[in-house]
């Protein structure tokens, strides 16, 4: 049952419980840094780690934090791990960390990193949640670099910054504007609901 339940909350939030395709979360980082696979990449691994590790701090001391101050006390947490991740990419990373501008310290109000400390962290043993962290940051990093794969291949005819597309292909910029990251994600979601039918909401 333990076992069971671990990989639910690893893997269920990627296709079946995605926090942005199922529960539209997260969704201006999604439309801001899809440009680049590489600012993508990083992007993602920024928020596996802030949610996984503030899940984890956040159940070890849930018994210690009186409900009146939860949220503020999750947001501490939440905001320390951000500034450690964000001092990291500033010197390892520098300049994905100056492309990434504001959007790393945005991680502190997204609705994934907060939803995910409320909702399962406050009710679940530290272990458990750290692989429901996880699980919902690699179902954030599905979704961008899914966009960011079509948004930099037909946008700028390269992945990873290495040209793929032939020469006489002419880039379309209109897939490095926001308005494509809303029609990508538009696209996952209805292949996503297509496949599994139970997702789809009653009007």
């Amino acid at each position: 049952m333990a076992t069971i339940k671990a990989k639910e909350a690893l893997f269920g939030p990627v296709i079946d419980n995605n926090p942005i395709a199922l529960q539209i979360l997260g969704i201006c980082s999604a439309l801001a840094v899809t440009t680049k696979m590489e600012t993508s990449v990083v992007m993602a691994i920024a928020v596996i780690a802030v949610t996984a590790f503030s899940n984890l701090a956040v159940s070890a001391i849930r018994h210690y934090i009186p409900s009146s101050i939860r949220i503020i006390v999750q947001m501490t947490v939440i905001a320390s791990l951000v500034i450690v991740v964000d001092q990291i990419l500033k010197a390892f990373l520098f300049d994905i960390s100056k492309q990434l501008s504001v959007f790393v310290g945005l991680i502190i109000t997204n609705c994934i990193v907060m939803g995910r400390a409320e909702g399962f962290a406050m009710k679940n043993g530290p272990g458990i949640s750290f692989l429901d962290g996880i699980g919902n940051g690699l179902g954030y990093g599905f979704v961008l670099l899914f966009v960011a794969f079509f948004r930099e291949l037909f946008g700028a005819g390269s992945l990873f910054g290495v040209r793929i597309m032939p020469e006489f292909y002419e880039p379309n910029n209109l897939m490095l504007l926001p308005p494509s990251a809303f029609f990508l994600i538009g696209f996952l979601i209805w292949a996503i609901r297509t496949i599994k039918p139970e997702q789809i909401e009653e009007a």
